[in-house]
């Protein structure tokens, strides 16, 4: 990951533990959505929807208590898609110790007020606009 602001800091809690006292995968696949989602957002100007998920990777446990920091770049980009890696890097909770905990890459679609797939750069989009077709109503 080249930029190393987190998109979302957060604490594991009681609430985010499976049965057998470690952090939830579903938790934390979650996290890094929600992260991938921020910046697919803020860079798409927009809605942007989640349509996949894939490459999972869990390679350490993480503990009640500590911090998750969610890193998100983007990997790819299409007319109407975002594909973006996240990573999360756990920090234990009474020092400064971090540990990749898990990985994943989302694809988002940008969509606009009615939910229909739209153009990632809406300003490239505005100034190139689509050429006019003839409709059935023009006789």
């Amino acid at each position: 990951m080249t930029e190393r602001s987190p998109q979302i800091r957060v604490t594991a809690m009681p609430t985010d533990m499976n049965p057998y006292g470690g952090v939830f995968g579903g938790w934390l696949m979650s996290q890094m959505a929600l992260g991938a989602g921020s910046l697919a957002s803020r860079e798409g100007q927009g809605r942007a929807n989640v349509v996949a998920a894939s490459d999972f990777g869990f390679p350490a446990a993480m503990a009640l208590g500590d911090e998750l920091n969610i890193y998100c770049e983007i990997v790819k980009e299409g007319n109407t898609s975002i594909t973006i890696a996240a990573e999360g890097i756990a920090r234990a909770r009474h020092g400064e110790e971090t540990k990749l905990v898990c990985k994943g890459t989302f694809v988002f679609v940008l969509a606009d007020d009615d939910g229909n797939p739209r153009p990632v750069r809406l300003h490239a989009a505005a100034a190139n606009p689509a050429p006019e077709r003839a409709s059935d109503n023009d006789g």
